[in-house]
């Protein structure tokens, strides 16, 4: 069994609702996204339904003439529907306790199984890019290495493409966008 899956955090948006769009910056950076990947074989691409990931992913498919698909799997995890003011302090809680769950929110263990299910069912031998979003696309690459939790989110840039190669033998993790490419 071998599996390709290259992670991407969505590029600058305009807020954290489900509809928030692209800024003007992040509808460039989505370009430079698609030229990123212009010479790595995928052949599948499947982005959160929120608007900013559809946004960042459909460059990438225009590009290699593949269909973008959707899986509501990827969409951001909710932390809460209340507001906390002290938001930050409640999501790095999360990454302490993974079965802590705020009202009307998903534990990091409950978002953890829903998106590594999507790579379970992924074929072997697939090339495939994920487009999601930063909270749910650290807890996926958990899924991989344990040593991955808050810090490593707080580190996420927009965009950001990580690299999980899967084989029989375990996983290998790595970041492999740089700010560069976006120059």
């Amino acid at each position: 069994m071998e599996k390709t899956i290259y992670i991407v955090r969505h590029c600058a948006a305009d807020g954290q609702s489900p509809h928030a769009d692209l800024t003007a910056e992040g509808i460039i950076q989505a370009e430079k996204l698609a030229d990123f990947f212009a010479e790595i074989e995928v052949d599948r691409v499947i982005s959160s339904p929120f608007v900013r990931a559809r946004r960042t992913t459909e460059p990438i498919a225009d590009r290699k003439r593949i269909h973008m698909e959707e899986d509501s799997r990827l969409a951001e995890r909710t932390l809460s529907t209340y507001n906390f003011e002290d938001w930050l302090l409640k999501l790095e809680e999360t990454f302490l306790d993974f079965h802590l769950k705020y009202e009307g929110g998903e534990s990091s263990y409950e978002a953890m199984d829903r998106v590594c299910k999507v790579v379970d069912e992924l074929p072997d031998s697939s090339k495939t890019v994920l487009v999601t979003h930063g909270n749910l696309m650290t807890l996926l690459l958990r899924c991989f290495d344990e040593q991955i939790g808050f810090q490593e989110w707080q580190s996420l840039t927009n965009p950001d493409v990580y690299r999980v190669q899967v084989t029989n033998d375990g996983a290998r993790v790595e970041r492999i966008w740089k700010e560069e490419a976006l120059q």
